[in-house]
């Protein structure tokens, strides 16, 4: 029998004596958020929680480009694989040199490739890692990883743990969105954690801009054209509390939990979303510089520009996507029409987030799942290498103009301060003050982490 002055209400008691009635106490009542004081608000588990220590980041934009880029042609420059290109490497291909000039860019004098004219003129803001490795070489698992830490368990992704640790700063908006995001939702999602970590997704990925508009990331059904605002509320009230009666009975129904948080933001989200993702007021002069209105660099452009427009709303983590980046072969074709679609549109977003002193505090990320071979395939074509990649960060406390760590002289494989998975997921943590190993939630039994029992905060690119 329980000591009496040692008794826990029961969920149920809980949610008997909450005003509301509904998941946001249940999920605080019994989840790790409980005994950890700096998490912030018991009542609502969006509200902004104070971080483990002083961060240099307080938002993240991620750039995933899925289908991994070929770092020896882009921000890998290997003069010695040009000079052997053509010699058999490793018995079953030949070399394959960069058919792309690289040239050195800014006072730091980083070699970035040609198909970057533009993010070149940014290379003082640039912390290139060279040595970038994963586990696995295929798309599915390493993509997996990339997000999550884990490619054979479904994990929370790492932009769920980062709105679990920090929360968001504007409860009308999602504080984690995913624009036009590839197939796969366990990459913006939350697994075991709460339902109300998990991204958002809008849109679907698209290559033209002169696509339908919901393609491009319009939100659709947003509103209610048959409700007014007052009806809708009624109407909402009595879901709430046929949802909160099936959560009294069942106890623990976190699926439940999930709808009735779900229904609560999309409710505040229809005055606010729309407008955020609305570009017909952006100025002119801004539209150019991002290239909104060309064909080639419009549907990443507008990604660019609405990634800023929720990062100024509050919005913690956002994720851009852009795809077909799997070159087996046309690797000089193929990259030149990539590049040329997203590299307008990030220098654009660097020099907008820096003209209105948001690149300080606002962690920027390009990467791939993993990196290709520096042998060719398929006559002009790379195949997948996971040993050794490169990605870039800028803004958000890391520094800039530098290159960290090395792959050989080929690109093969990482050899110099390499960085797994893990660790990279340790240190985009640790920008925003949160220690990856105390990040955790308790779940089956044990705490889980995003970076799970690995990861070593990579010091050395931090300003």
């Amino acid at each position: 029998m329980k000591n009496p002055s040692q008794f826990q209400p029961s969920r149920r008691q809980i949610l008997q004596s909450a005003s509301s009635g509904f998941g946001y106490l249940a999920f605080s009542a019994l989840s790790s958020l409980a005994g950890q004081k700096s998490f912030g608000s018991a009542m609502n588990p969006l509200a902004p929680k104070t971080p483990h220590f002083g961060g240099t980041a307080k938002r993240v934009i991620f750039m995933a480009m899925q289908g991994a880029p070929s770092h020896v042609d882009t921000f890998d420059y290997k003069p010695q694989l040009n000079k052997d290109s053509g010699q058999d490497a490793k018995g079953f291909a030949k070399l394959l040199g960069s058919p792309f000039e690289f040239k050195q860019h800014g006072e730091s004098g980083l070699p970035i490739s040609s198909l970057f004219p533009k993010l070149a003129g940014h290379a003082d803001d640039l912390c290139l890692i060279n040595s970038m490795h994963t586990d696995l070489p295929n798309h599915p698992q390493a993509t997996t990883q990339m997000h999550t830490g884990n490619f054979q368990f479904v994990r929370p992704s790492m932009g769920a743990w980062t709105l679990y640790g920090l929360g968001t700063e504007n409860d009308s908006l999602p504080g984690f969105i995913t624009l036009s995001p590839p197939n796969g939702a366990q990459n913006y999602g939350s697994a075991f954690l709460p339902a109300i970590y998990q991204g958002t997704p809008i849109g679907k990925q698209a290559r033209n801009r002169f696509v339908a508009q919901e393609e491009q990331g319009a939100v659709q059904n947003i509103s209610n054209p048959q409700l007014s605002k007052d009806l809708q509320r009624v109407q909402l009230d009595f879901v709430k509390s046929l949802n909160a009666e099936k959560l009294q009975r069942d106890e623990y129904n976190p699926d439940v939990e999930g709808i009735i948080e779900s229904y609560e933001l999309a409710f505040r989200m229809q005055d606010e979303l729309p407008e955020v993702m609305d570009l017909s007021d952006e100025p002119e002069s801004i539209k150019s510089l991002y290239g909104l209105n060309d064909r080639t660099t419009g549907a990443f452009a507008q990604q660019c520009i609405k990634a800023r427009r929720l990062a100024e709303s509050g919005v913690r983590f956002i994720q851009i996507n852009h795809g077909n980046w799997d070159h087996h072969r046309n690797l000089v074709g193929g990259l030149e029409q990539n590049c040329a679609e997203i590299d307008q549109p990030i220098a654009a977003l660097l020099e907008d987030l820096k003209q209105r002193d948001m690149l300080k505090d606002t962690l920027v990320i390009w990467a791939g799942e993993f990196g290709r071979t520096p042998h060719g395939q398929n006559g002009n074509g790379r195949d997948h290498n996971n040993k050794g990649y490169s990605l870039w960060m800028a803004g958000g406390g890391v520094k800039g103009g530098i290159r960290h760590g090395a792959t050989d002289e080929y690109g093969y494989q990482a050899i110099e301060n390499k960085v797994h998975i893990h660790d990279w997921h340790a240190t985009i943590l640790h920008t925003l003050g949160l220690d990856h190993t105390n990040l955790t939630y308790q779940y089956a039994g044990r705490d889980f982490r995003l970076t799970d029992v690995h990861g070593e905060v990579v010091r050395g690119i931090l300003a």
